[in-house]
C-alpha cells in the first residue's frame, strides 16, 4: 500500500493536471508537511484562522491521525501551525447558524499546551459539522474506541529507550543490596500495590509478613520503600503514602514498627517525616480515613511543608495562561504574576526538596508523603535526588530518575493529563509533572554547569507529556502499562532523545561527583519560564540559544575539527609509503611542522 505521502503528492500531481487551480494551490499548502510513518491524512479544509497577533488569516487545515496542521495561503502574513492532537483539551463550537458578525462561526479550541485556537468557518450547509466532528473523535481517541497514536505510529530508532531504566541495575548503582537493605519481588504480580513498580527496596530485617501488614495501614497499600541512599553516611530517601489513622486516631504497631527498622538502618537518631501537605489539609484528611503519624512514633519527628493539592495547581495554572495568552499582561504585570501564586508554589515545592536534601546529605534519613504519595511525593523525592546525585543530573540519567520517580512509582498520567480523553474539566487533572520541570529549569538557571542537558531536552519532554506519539507518559501504573502491552506495542520518547544526543546537550557542562546544589528557593532568585509558557507569542523576544553559548559550541567544533586534521597528519607521517627516501625518520630529531604547532596552541585553552 503507497504511503500517506506518496498518495497525497499524486493526488496533488493529478489535480494540477487538471487544472483546477484552486486546488493546487491547496496541496501547494500542505505539500511541505512530513507526516511521521504510520500517520495517515483524515481532510482537509479551507479555513480562517483567528490569530490573536495577526487577525483572521485564510489558509488551509489538515487533520490526521496525530495533528492539526494549518498553513497561511495569505502571502503577506506567513502562519504555520502544527499541533499534535494530544495537545487538545476541548473542541468547541463557536456561533451558530443565525450569527452575525464577520468570522463568528466556526471551532473552539483549548490546548494543554498554554496556547488556544480558533478557526472560522462559511456559514453555509453546516460546513463545521464534518471537521468539528473528524477533529473530536481523532483528538479524544479512546473516548471513540480508537487507539492513541503511539499504538499506530511506525517510526524506528536504533537506540531502545525503554532499556534506559533497569531497576536493579539502578539500584546496584546506588550500592544495594547491603546488610541494612534489601531487594524485594514481593510486589511481582502487583499484589502487595497494583500502582508500585515489581522491584522494591526495603528494611533487611523486615520479613515480607511485615510488609503486608503495614500495606494494610497505608493509603492505597503505598508502604515506605527505599528511593535513594547515600553511599557515604547511609541515610535513606523513602517515599510511601499517607497512614490510615482516621478520626479515631487508629494505630498500627506493625507500621510503626518498620518506620523505626528505617531509621536503625543507619542509626538516625530522628527519624525525619516530611508531610508534603498543608497541616490543615492532613488534619481535614482524616475525616476521610486518612492522615498522619502523630506522637505514638517514637524516635520521629514530622514536619509539613505546605504544598497545595492538585486542585489549586491547576487552578494556578489557568491564571497564568490568563495573564500570558494570547496576549503578556503589560501594564501590572508583577502583580498579575504574583496572583497566579505559580512560582510561589514553584518555591514551596523546591524549598522542600532543599530540606529533604539538606537532611540525608547531614545523615538523617527521611520519609516523604502526601496523601497518595504520587505527586508532590514524586515532585520532593525526584528533586532532593536531583540535588544530591550528579549521575541525574546526566542525560541519561535524568530519564532514570524520570522512570524510577515518576512513571514506575505510579504517577497518575493519564488521569492528570486526560490522554485522548474529552472530558476536559475531569478534576482529576493538574499539572504536577509541569511543575517538577519548570523546577529543574530553575535549578539549571542557578547552576548552569552542573547539568548535561539543556533547555530544549525539558521543552521536548513537555511537548511529548501531552502528544501521545510516544509510549513513554500513557497510563497512571506499570500494572496498566503492562496489561496494555506499552513496551512491546509503542516506542519510548527516550529512542527519540538518544538518537540525536547532541541537541540535548549543554556546552557548559562540568562534571562534579560530590556536589550536593541547593538552589536558593526565594522569589527574587525565580524566573518565569518564558520559553515555555509565552512562547507562543512571537511579539516576546525569543532568543532559544545565548550568543555566549552559540559561540561556545562553534568553538567546540573547531577544536573538534583541528583535532581531526591533527589525528590525520599524524597517521600520515607515520605511514611508512608517505616518507621520501632522504627524509628523517621518525626517530631523527627534526623540528615539527609549524601546522602542528599551531593546533597544539589552538588545543591548549580547551
Amino acid at each position: 500500500m503507497a504511503s500517506p505521502v506518496s498518495v497525497y503528492n499524486s493526488n496533488a500531481l493529478d489535480t494540477h493536471i487538471s487544472s483546477t487551480s484552486r486546488e493546487s494551490l491547496k496541496m501547494e499548502l500542505l505539500a511541505d508537511v512530513s507526516l511521521l510513518p504510520g500517520e495517515e491524512r483524515i481532510t482537509d479544509k479551507d479555513i480562517i484562522y483567528i490569530c490573536p497577533f495577526s487577525g483572521a488569516v485564510k489558509g488551509k487545515v489538515l487533520i490526521t491521525n496525530y495533528r492539526l496542521y494549518f498553513k497561511s495561503s495569505d502571502t503577506d502574513v506567513a502562519v504555520t501551525l502544527d499541533v499534535p492532537l494530544g495537545a487538545i483539551s476541548r473542541v468547541e463550537k463557536m456561533g451558530g447558524a443565525s450569527s452575525r458578525g464577520e468570522n463568528s462561526y466556526g471551532l473552539d479550541i483549548t490546548c494543554k499546551d498554554m496556547r488556544n485556537l480558533r478557526f472560522a468557518l462559511k456559514q453555509e450547509g453546516h460546513s463545521r459539522r464534518d471537521i468539528f466532528e473528524l477533529l473530536f473523535r481523532h483528538a479524544f481517541p479512546l473516548s471513540h474506541g480508537l487507539p492513541v497514536f503511539a499504538y499506530v505510529t511506525q517510526e524506528k530508532y536504533g537506540d531502545n529507550g525503554w532499556n534506559i531504566y533497569k531497576p536493579i541495575e539502578e539500584f546496584r548503582r546506588q550500592g544495594l543490596p547491603n546488610n541494612k537493605w534489601r531487594i524485594t519481588f514481593i510486589n511481582k504480580s502487583y499484589e502487595l500495590c497494583d500502582t508500585y513498580p515489581t522491584v522494591l527496596a526495603v528494611p533487611f530485617k523486615s520479613k515480607e509478613e511485615d510488609l503486608r501488614r503495614v500495606a494494610t495501614f497505608r493509603s492505597r497499600g503505598r508502604i515506605p520503600v527505599l528511593s535513594w541512599i547515600h553511599r557515604e553516611n547511609q541515610a535513606v530517601i523513602v517515599r510511601c503514602s499517607q497512614p490510615l489513622v482516621g478520626m479515631s486516631g487508629k494505630r498500627n504497631k506493625d507500621d510503626e514498627r518498620y518506620l523505626d527498622l528505617i531509621r536503625e538502618a543507619n542509626d538516625t537518631t530522628k527519624l525525619t517525616i516530611f508531610d508534603a501537605r498543608p497541616n490543615v489539609n492532613a488534619v481535614a484528611n482524616k475525616a476521610t480515613g486518612g492522615g498522619y503519624e502523630g506522637d505514638e512514633y517514637q524516635n520521629a519527628e514530622l514536619i509539613f511543608l505546605d504544598i497545595q493539592n492538585i486542585h489549586v495547581m491547576r487552578e494556578s495554572l489557568k491564571k497564568l495562561k490568563d495573564i500570558v495568552y494570547p496576549n503578556v499582561e503589560e501594564s501590572h504585570w508583577l502583580s498579575s504574576l504574583e496572583s497566579t501564586h505559580w512560582l510561589e508554589h514553584v518555591k514551596l515545592v523546591l524549598s522542600g526538596a532543599i530540606q529533604v536534601a539538606d537532611k540525608v546529605s547531614s545523615g538523617n534519613s527521611v520519609v516523604v508523603h502526601c496523601s497518595d504519595g504520587w505527586d508532590r511525593t514524586a515532585q520532593l523525592t525526584s528533586l532532593a535526588m536531583l540535588m544530591l546525585d550528579s549521575h541525574y543530573r546526566t542525560l541519561r540519567g535524568f530519564q532514570v530518575l524520570i522512570e524510577k520517580e515518576w512513571i514506575s512509582f505510579g504517577h497518575k498520567f493519564a488521569s492528570r493529563i486526560g490522554h485522548g480523553d474529552k472530558n476536559h474539566a475531569d478534576q482529576d487533572r493538574s499539572p504536577i509533572f509541569v511543575q517538577f520541570i519548570d523546577c529543574v529549569w530553575q535549578m539549571t538557571k542557578q547552576f548552569p554547569t552542573a547539568f548535561e542537558f539543556n533547555e530544549r531536552l525539558l521543552l521536548t519532554i513537555l511537548d511529548h507529556l501531552y502528544s501521545c506519539r510516544f509510549g513513554t507518559f500513557l497510563y497512571n501504573c506499570e500494572s496498566a502499562r503492562d496489561q496494555h502491552e506499552v513496551r512491546s506495542k509503542t516506542v519510548s520518547l527516550w529512542s527519540l532523545v538518544n538518537g540525536k544526543m547532541d541537541i540535548y546537550l549543554n556546552p557548559f557542562y562540568t562534571p562534579e561527583s560530590g556536589r550536593v546544589l541547593y538552589p536558593v528557593a526565594s522569589m527574587r532568585h525565580l524566573e518565569l519560564w518564558v520559553t515555555y509558557y509565552i512562547r507562543w507569542n512571537p511579539r516576546i523576544r525569543q532568543q532559544q540559544q545565548s550568543p555566549v553559548e552559540q559561540r561556545y559550541k562553534e568553538l567546540l567544533a573547531l577544536r573538534d575539527e583541528y583535532l581531526k586534521k591533527l589525528e590525520e597528519l599524524q597517521l600520515s607521517d607515520s605511514s611508512p609509503s608517505s616518507r621520501l627516501p632522504n627524509s628523517p625518520t621518525p626517530n631523527t630529531p627534526s623540528s615539527p611542522p609549524s601546522h602542528n604547532t599551531a593546533i597544539h596552541t589552538l588545543h591548549t585553552p580547551f
